[in-house]
């Protein structure tokens, strides 16, 4: 028999060959057949390999100050453009210029533009928060990219429209440009952030989560300060209308690019599967449900309301309150107090812009992951600590009983090696929550110190310094998607969103009106210590947001059945 083996088997047969020959077959035969489908798209191949040479989360970075450079192209042309409408409406019921230099410098031509760009502004802040419940209804109904794609191809129509009213000018050109603006509701810049953050919380590992929030914040500063710079040097350039053709095809590259290499999120993915019971109306404002108490399950089975989704939200309205006016703050007290020019303003606030996105984009994730593993660590002594404590308790009694006695070594049976537990992916992310109070502490301490500048160079120095506790936003975005479930983490997003946009509207007409009372009677440096009274609130009203409590579970009243919680509670139980 072994004769008959050995006869069979290849001359070149050695322990290293195959036992099953036909296996080298069969895969090259597989490969073969794979070549010509890899041939006919070598096209998308390519690109594939591209996208996956890069990181998700550097696409997605990219992607965010792509698509803000697209919207920051016109935003200072804009105004010069409605400076130029409003001149010719002006001398249209008026004589011809006939002084010396700039015939559009009149105060009423001034004035006018001041109103119509009011307008513009006031508009766009309407239209944009119903454009935030809808891009939100469309990333969950058609899923992200999608919804992304609408929010970056739609303003591509709104600027084309634009340069329509630049052409037109006078009267027609303004009511185009403030009639672009219903363009808003579908796509504009307050959806794609929200939709975009999304992205990232959905696409990116939780460990990493809120590390991508403050790096994709500092990206969208940094598109914003170069496209303010790039936008008015292109303009000044070549014409008021090439910032327009310029960001129109901007916005068309930034689709593309979202197409290619942003990954698909399926629209069941963001409810994890479950259909929701609510449609229409009530499916598009599903995000004002998140502010409400969350019912959680304890793991004794009892049943209670969480408030820290609640104080969260209360907290960063306050936070975003007091930090949100800082910048046109030192802006309104350098001119006033300082007598800064419109050049020295721009080069401070280009400063802060730069030192925002610096600090966010490199910085930030440091800290959030350095200070996740001290969290981590401090627990970890804290449950060991009390482990000791117990120990001695049980070894102080004698066993008695046949089950505790040591079993001989054997008697044990043969077992594969277990691996230990695996390290969970949110571990450590408590930190987050820390450091949001930590860091409203410090910028309301150092918007404080910021009322105590008499020179230019305090000012350029607080513009230096106030950045280092701008993580605030990222950090409430992190906790967000903690405290809520993953069914509901795009409404939760959707939710914080549509409350900082509140804030920002908030802190404008009540620190303007602040500003402006104290400064009649002599003293605008107040307004400083105003706005760090505030912060200072809100970080103590965020002492009051706390996790769940461990071994708990949220309880979602549209998508839990009773017997679905009776088996819930019979989980914990066991």
């Amino acid at each position: 028999m072994s004769d008959a083996n050995d006869n069979n088997m290849a001359p070149d047969a050695s322990e290293h060959t195959p036992l099953l020959g036909g296996v080298p077959q069969a895969h090259a035969a597989t490969n073969g057949k794979d070549r010509p489908s890899r041939r006919g798209h070598g096209f998308a191949l390519w690109f594939q390999s591209l996208a996956d040479w890069l990181h998700v989360e550097k696409r997605i970075l990219f992607a965010g100050f792509l698509i803000t450079l697209s919207f920051s192209f016109t935003q200072v042309p804009i105004f010069y453009a409605f400076h130029l409408m409003q001149c010719d409406v002006f001398y249209s019921d008026h004589p011809p210029y006939e002084g010396s230099g700039d015939r559009c410098s009149g105060n009423e031509i001034a004035a006018g533009t001041a109103t119509q760009f009011s307008i513009l502004g006031m508009s766009t802040t309407f239209f944009g928060l119903i454009n935030l419940f809808l891009a939100g209804w469309m990333a969950k109904r058609f899923g992200p990219r999608a919804a992304l794609m609408v929010q970056t191809l739609v303003p591509a129509i709104r600027v084309a429209t634009q340069i329509l009213g630049v052409l037109a000018g006078g009267q027609t050109g303004i009511i185009i440009f403030q009639c672009t603006q219903l363009i808003t509701i579908i796509g504009g810049p307050v959806g794609y952030i929200l939709v975009i953050n999304i992205i990232a919380g959905e696409a990116v590992v939780p460990l990493r989560r809120t590390a991508v929030f403050g790096m994709l914040q500092g990206c969208i500063m940094l598109g914003q300060g170069i496209g303010y710079l790039s936008g008015g040097m292109i303009g000044d350039a070549w014409g008021i209308r090439r910032p327009f053709e310029v960001a129109c095809v901007s916005f068309l590259l930034s689709a593309v690019y979202i197409r290619i290499a942003i990954p698909h999120i399926a629209a069941e993915s963001l409810s994890s599967g479950s259909k929701p019971k609510s449609k229409g109306l009530t499916e598009l404002f599903a995000p004002l449900r998140v502010l409400a108490p969350q019912r959680i399950l304890l793991d004794s089975g009892l049943t209670r309301n969480d408030y820290g989704v609640l104080f969260l939200c209360a907290g960063v309205f306050l936070g975003v309150l007091a930090t949100g006016y800082a910048p046109l703050l030192i802006q309104m007290y350098a001119t006033a107090v300082l007598e800064f020019k419109q050049s020295d303003n721009g080069l401070l606030m280009s400063g802060f812009a730069l030192m925002r996105a610096a600090f966010l984009i490199f910085l930030f994730p440091r800290i959030i992951s350095s200070g996740r593993k001290w969290y981590s660590t401090r627990d970890q002594a804290r449950r060991s600590s009390g482990a000791r404590e117990i120990e001695p308790q049980s070894q102080s009694r004698l066993a008695t009983n046949p089950e505790e006695l040591e079993v001989p070594i054997g008697s044990f049976a043969e077992e594969e090696p277990v691996g230990s537990g695996e390290v969970k992916e949110d571990e450590g992310t408590a930190f987050d929550l820390f450091f949001l109070r930590i860091s409203l502490v410090v910028d309301g301490l150092l918007t404080m110190c910021a009322a105590f500048a008499t020179e230019r160079w305090h000012i350029y120095l607080a513009a230096f310094v106030l950045p280092f506790a701008s993580g605030s936003a990222p950090a409430a975005k992190g906790v967000m998607t903690e405290m809520c479930s993953a069914s509901r983490r795009a409404d939760a997003l959707n939710a914080l969103t549509l409350v900082e946009n509140i804030a920002r509207l908030a802190t404008q007409g009540l620190f303007g009106f602040v500003f402006a009372a104290l400064a009649q009677i002599g003293k605008p440096h107040l307004t400083f210590l105003a706005n760090g009274a505030i912060a200072l609130l809100a970080a103590s009203v965020l002492l009051l947001s706390r996790f769940p409590p461990d071994a708990s579970k949220l309880m979602e009243d549209e998508h839990h059945e009773p017997d679905q919680i009776q088996e819930q509670r019979q989980d914990i139980r066991s």
